[in-house]
């Protein structure tokens, strides 16, 4: 049955022009219009489209292994003496993240468009490889853009990609990390606009981007909505989950932003501190237009994209999800941040605790559930995205510690 839609609800943005308040938008070239246009009309048309649902429902059990488990962190829960924690577990989805809800969708698109040529931005390689996962699974040529310095730092992941059978193009302009792989693609996407179907992984982007992206990633919240209620008999009273892009994030949040009881908070990359190279974008930021949306980006005195800096390739971006730049602006979310160093302590405790190796970018917000939790009674139901798994982080932050002597 279709919810009725509520009046001043936060969930009923964008507008018909993909804004929410000043952000959001359609800033992108005159030759790529028609398909922005065309793939808008296919996404309403697949929304309301039964078999769609269906067939997307089926893959998500059958193939991505859903629904992801709500679990109970008690030996964290212990260890911080406050809040009730559970972990949403979406790194236990086939290709180790969150990230296979929102390609899934978007394959399924693809094909009802008729484009056989899949093309995608990756950070830290986990969106790489869940298109080139399911690329495999339907067939499609795929072709992925990972800046050189994250290929660096994610070899595992490239490595899986290359086994599915895509191709990963090392991209050596800017600061060689996500952005610069972001700009790569829209290059293809314009001069290849006849065949191929560009797959953006996170809540950014023109519309319709952010707001189908978080409509396939909501998922993660409808499930966390049903479980919390079989497990505690009510919702949870705050929600935390890291932000980069922020799909994972937003994923969470949406089903619960009309709940006034439940606390939402979103946790930024603060890299070396806020006063140095970092990754957050509301806390160091201001508005301006960037990868075909307006929105909170780090930009200096002249609105030059400045560089972003995270321990995390995930993260490691100077801009945000246009409807995260709206939620802090109307203070329905609170941001905080996180350090390389939080994160890095945080990434120990809980694979110590729990026996969950989480990604660095989940760890981000563990960082400051470690702060929070302690302060809040043992009756308290927070509930913390685990995005991702931390196979693919493993080497590095094995370097580190062996650098440090540990």
């Amino acid at each position: 049955m279709t919810e009725a839609p509520k009046l001043n609800s936060f969930r009923n943005g964008p507008d018909e022009r993909g804004h929410f308040g000043q952000f959001g938008g359609r800033f992108v070239a005159e030759t790529l219009m028609p398909l922005i246009l065309s793939l808008e009309q296919a996404y309403k048309e697949a929304r309301v489209d039964p078999a769609f649902h269906k067939e997307m429902g089926g893959h998500l059990v059958h193939y991505v292994g859903r629904p992801s488990p709500l679990y109970f962190a008690e030996r964290l829960t212990e260890h911080l003496g406050g809040a009730k924690i559970y972990l949403k577990r979406e790194e236990l989805n086939h290709t180790g993240s969150h990230k296979v809800n929102n390609v899934l969708g978007q394959i399924m698109l693809a094909r009802r468009m008729g484009k056989p040529r899949i093309i995608a931005e990756t950070g830290a390689g986990q969106h790489g490889v869940a298109t080139a996962t399911l690329c495999a699974r339907f067939g499609l040529k795929c072709v992925v853009y990972m800046g050189a310095v994250d290929v660096e730092r994610q070899q595992a992941n490239v490595f899986r990609m290359k086994m599915l059978g895509a191709e990963v193009i090392p991209v050596q302009s800017g600061s060689k990390t996500l952005k610069d792989a972001m700009n790569e693609a829209l290059r293809d996407w314009v001069t290849n606009v006849h065949d191929t179907f560009y797959c953006i992984g996170t809540v950014a982007g023109p519309h319709p981007y952010p707001a189908m992206v978080r409509d396939f990633q909501s998922i993660i919240g409808r499930e966390t909505r049903e479980q919390m209620m079989a497990a505690e008999g009510r919702l949870p009273d705050s929600l935390i989950a890291c932000i980069g892009g922020g799909s994972n994030a937003m994923g969470l949040f949406h089903p619960f932003l009309d709940d006034a009881g439940v606390e939402i908070f979103g946790v930024e990359a603060a890299g070396h501190g806020l006063s140095g190279l970092h990754a957050a974008s509301i806390a160091g930021g201001r508005p301006g237009v960037l990868h075909g949306n307006r929105t909170y980006l780090l930009m200096d005195a002249d609105g030059q994209i400045e560089e972003a800096h995270s321990i995390s390739a995930g993260l490691d971006y100077p801009g945000i999800g246009p409807e995260h730049s709206w939620l802090h602006d109307v203070g329905r979310v609170t941001y905080l941040s996180a350090t390389d160093e939080e994160a890095l302590e945080a990434f120990q405790l809980l694979s110590r605790l729990e026996g969950i190796i989480p990604a660095l970018e989940p760890a981000h917000a563990i960082a400051r559930v470690i702060e929070l939790a302690p302060k809040l009674p043992r009756d308290h139901l927070m509930v913390v995205n685990l995005s991702g798994r931390g196979d693919k982080d493993v080497p590095q932050v094995s370097e580190i510690f062996e650098s440090r002597g540990r």
